[in-house]
């Protein structure tokens, strides 16, 4: 009987707390647990994928399944976890900025620029602004992310040329976030983060885009299955990454410039790392891993939009219209009227 009511009153706590927060407040929680609870479920490829674009003799060359069994083999199972402490320190306030910088900007746009169609084009506009203000305030945790997962335990056996081993090794995110800062200052945090911008852009646009029109199609009785918005979702990050994944390439390998030997003192730009992949490591280099993203993207934004929608609902925030309408009357309302002036 007693833990019955400790139950009810903490339920009760919590229900209070729920009603209380802003709406806003409630698109972030809904958002950084989407963000975490997806990249924590993919991080194996995650890591996996990192290793294909950064580190192409070592692992390109022995498969999806060869490299696995390497990093099982010389890191055991928290190695596919390696670096995923940074990953789930950035993508949570990535995606509780992201999904809530998109519900902001969707509002800001119908308000101010009323002319423009509710549809598939602003979610294109809002979405892009989102992931761009996302990018900004969490890229840092990104390269800390890349730089970690970039280290591989055991490879100074292998003696790779090209590649500086332990005297460069970051020993944690703090560890990390220091060496860098050190040896670069703010800029040297922000390294790679040209093309993540020039990425982002098109990318979140389109991913908001592809599932927002898609979940348009469905009928009103099966919009809430789950089913659907897996669906949704990975065909919408399925198209938004394939169109953009190059500079993603070109992101990971300025990430990890300064730690390979071969890089040493010739520090590029976005343009010229691009042309430099293609030149010397064939233009098929700016779509390694790409398959390995496929099998990382479908289960991550299908896995994320579907929890969003989960904790919007669970948290009990306003669909977009019934949110939109308060806006807009609490906005007149606070104008004094024409006979009042």
């Amino acid at each position: 009987m007693e833990k019955n009511r400790e139950g009810g009153e903490r339920g009760m706590l919590l229900d209070g707390l729920r009603d209380s927060m802003p709406v806003y407040v409630k698109e972030l929680v809904a958002g950084g647990v989407a963000g975490g609870f997806a990249k924590t479920m993919v991080a194996p490829l995650e890591r996996v994928k990192i290793l294909f674009q950064t580190r192409k003799a070592e692992f390109q060359s022995i498969g999806l399944l060869g490299s696995f069994r390497k990093i099982a083999k010389t890191e055991g199972v928290l190695g596919f976890y390696r670096g995923n402490g940074a990953s789930v320190a950035r993508i949570v306030p990535y995606a509780a900025l992201h999904y809530m910088a998109y519900e902001q900007y969707r509002r800001w746009i119908i308000l101010n620029f009323p002319d423009i169609r509710r549809g598939p084009v602003l979610d294109l506009m809002a979405g892009s602004f989102a992931g761009g203000t996302a990018v900004l305030f969490t890229y840092p945790l990104d390269l800390v992310r890349t730089k970690l997962a970039y280290q591989v335990v055991g490879s100074t056996k292998l003696n790779i040329k090209g590649i500086v081993h332990a005297e460069q090794a970051y020993r944690g995110i703090l560890d990390c976030f220091s060496k860098t800062y050190r040896e670069a200052g703010v800029r040297g945090l922000y390294r790679g983060g040209a093309p993540a911008l020039y990425g982002i852009f098109p990318y979140s646009g389109l991913k908001f885009y592809f599932y927002e029109e898609m979940k348009s199609h469905v009928p009103e009785k099966h919009k809430k299955d789950i089913t659907v918005k897996l669906a949704c979702g990975s065909v919408a990050g399925l198209l938004g990454q394939t169109l953009t994944y190059p500079l993603d390439v070109v992101r990971r390998q300025m990430q990890v410039q300064r730690l390979s030997a071969s890089h040493i003192g010739d520090v590029k730009g976005t343009m010229e790392t691009l042309v430099s992949i293609a030149q010397t490591q064939g233009w098929k280099q700016l779509f390694s891993g790409l398959s390995i993203n496929y099998l990382k993207v479908v289960p991550s934004v299908a896995i994320g939009f579907t929890v969003y929608d989960i904790m919007k609902s669970w948290l009990q925030v306003p669909s977009r219209d019934d949110n939109l309408i308060e806006v807009v009357t609490n906005k007149r309302n606070s104008q004094p009227s024409s006979l009042h002036s």
